[in-house]
């Protein structure tokens, strides 16, 4: 799975913010890590999403899960957007969710 399809399966707009560059052409999108390569994440497509570069800067190297725990509406779209997440990370933003609650 190459770049463009990862942006096809996430409708081509970032699945943290929402951004789509076909209705805000100065945002580009980038592929982000999940679980970062550096925390032992892989390049397999359950570990991928779609992300704007802002986003995706912004988030670093921590994992979504943690990335996310003080962003509720960022972590509400990401859960309804990266449905194709391996179960484990998508736990993972649950667990951490419920436990900064």
């Amino acid at each position: 799975m190459d770049r463009e399809d990862i942006f096809r399966r996430d409708g081509f707009s970032c699945v943290y913010c929402g951004v789509d560059p076909r209705t805000q052409p100065s945002v580009t999108l980038s592929v982000d890590h999940v679980q970062p390569r550096m925390r032992g994440g892989d390049n397999s497509e359950g570990n991928l999403v779609t992300a704007c570069v802002p986003c995706n800067r912004a988030k670093g190297g921590k994992p979504a899960w943690s990335y996310l725990s003080d962003l509720p509406e960022e972590r509400e779209r990401f859960l309804e957007r990266a449905t194709h997440l391996w179960p484990r990370l998508r736990a993972a933003v649950v667990e951490a969710a419920v436990r900064d609650r």
